[in-house]
């Protein structure tokens, strides 16, 4: 319990790190003239070393944790997405590192620590391994497919900064519609993030009822019940009614459950949306894009290629080559059509035509900008949908 403690501690001070590094990233470009320049340089060093201090942090966490489970902490959603968060902060600090681009920190870091608080809604318990991942594949397997996806959220990060900044935000066109939409889904994850956490705080929990086959289950909500279960019934006295069922059509274990925290997080993210637009008066993409204008698209893009030159071969270790030899040890075959592998490979053929398109088309600028967006679309997709929704044998996940 002491080692758990330190470890859940090791990751707060690790977010609040990578929080207050962000401000000083922010406070590095407010002022370019030349008597802040020293100033400016102070700020970059404190910025830094509050991102490796943060990251340090995280690493505690992660090796005591190691240590009080008995293996490697990426065995659920909590501990693969934090890992990942982590894998997302560590390719920042190499690139930081090379580029000294304060920018991508003011951009980066905020993308992680959404990560990371994303998966703290998740069961934070201890639990022991299924069969299937009581092996030395499990750090091997896992551990590189985080890094990889890593990797490419840097593509993603720079890619969003790139479309930012070369959109003409004066116009209604379909580009700034669609990268405003971008920008809305991260504000539906933050409304995921806000509103669970302010019922968890409540210690708010809603029973349902319903039959599974010949059996009958039980499903706690920790939201208020707009979607009950399919066929369910509330035996939780003194909750919200339930408006509606979830449909048939969304399937999956905890369905229900999981269908009204989507309803919920849409509710909460668009009002933190609306409530943006309301103070700037303008779209979060036209706000952003007079921070970028000293920044170089040329640079952004050269950052976003490396970005996938550097993940998609550590993704192709992970995702594929990797999780093939455990599939055949575990499983007794290398490939199956388990949702999780088909889109592991969907992503990595995304990705291998990211690179042939750039390299042979000469894709560059939006449209690779563009590629870089999506792709980390579809790693997102296969993060959240295919581990929650589909039911496959990586459900355990």
């Amino acid at each position: 319990m002491d080692l758990l403690s330190v470890s859940s501690t090791a990751l707060y001070t690790a977010f609040f790190g990578y929080l207050l590094a962000t401000f000083f990233f922010g406070a590095t470009i407010r002022d370019k003239r030349t008597d802040q320049h020293r100033k400016k340089r102070t700020m970059e060093r404190i910025a830094f070393s509050l991102t490796v201090a943060g990251f340090l942090a995280q690493l505690v966490y992660f090796i005591t944790r190691w240590i009080a489970s008995g293996h490697a902490p990426v065995s659920n959603m909590f501990e693969f997405v934090t890992f990942l968060g982590m894998a997302l902060v560590l390719a920042f600090i190499i690139l930081y590192a090379y580029y000294r681009l304060n920018f991508l920190g003011l951009f980066a870091l905020p993308i992680a620590m959404i990560i990371i608080a994303y998966a703290s809604m998740f069961p934070t318990e201890i639990a022991p391994l299924v069969p299937s991942l009581q092996s030395h594949w499990l750090y091997i397997h896992v551990t590189t497919v985080a890094l990889g996806q890593g990797i490419l959220g840097i593509s993603f990060v720079v890619g969003l900064m790139y479309l930012i900044k070369v959109t003409d935000q004066s116009r209604r066109t379909k580009q700034n519609f669609w990268l405003e939409f971008v920008i809305y889904i991260l504000f539906l994850v933050i409304g995921f993030v806000a509103i669970t956490t302010t019922f968890n705080a409540m210690d708010y929990e809603a029973t349902f009822e319903y039959s599974q086959g010949n059996n009958t289950v039980t499903t706690e909500y920790h939201l208020p019940p707009i979607a009950a279960p399919n066929g369910g019934t509330l035996i939780t006295e003194g909750v919200m009614e339930p408006w509606f069922e979830t449909p048939a059509w969304f399937q999956g274990e905890d369905a229900g459950r999981k269908f009204n925290t989507l309803i919920w997080s849409i509710i909460a993210g668009s009002i933190i949306y609306l409530a943006a637009r309301l103070i700037f008066r303008k779209r979060i993409g036209a706000t952003i894009q007079p921070l970028l204008r000293n920044i170089k698209a040329d640079l952004l893009d050269e950052i976003e290629y490396r970005s996938v030159t550097i993940g998609f071969p550590v993704f192709t270790l992970g995702g594929l080559i990797f999780a093939a030899i455990w599939a055949e040890i575990a499983w007794g075959r290398f490939w199956g059509w388990d949702p999780k592998e088909v889109w592991a490979l969907i992503t990595w053929f995304f990705y291998a035509a990211y690179l042939h398109l750039r390299l042979s088309r000469g894709w560059h600028g939006e449209k690779s900008a563009w590629l870089a967006v999506i792709g980390f679309g579809i790693i997102m997709f296969n993060l959240i949908v295919v581990n929650l929704v589909m039911a496959g044998l990586h459900s355990y996940a």
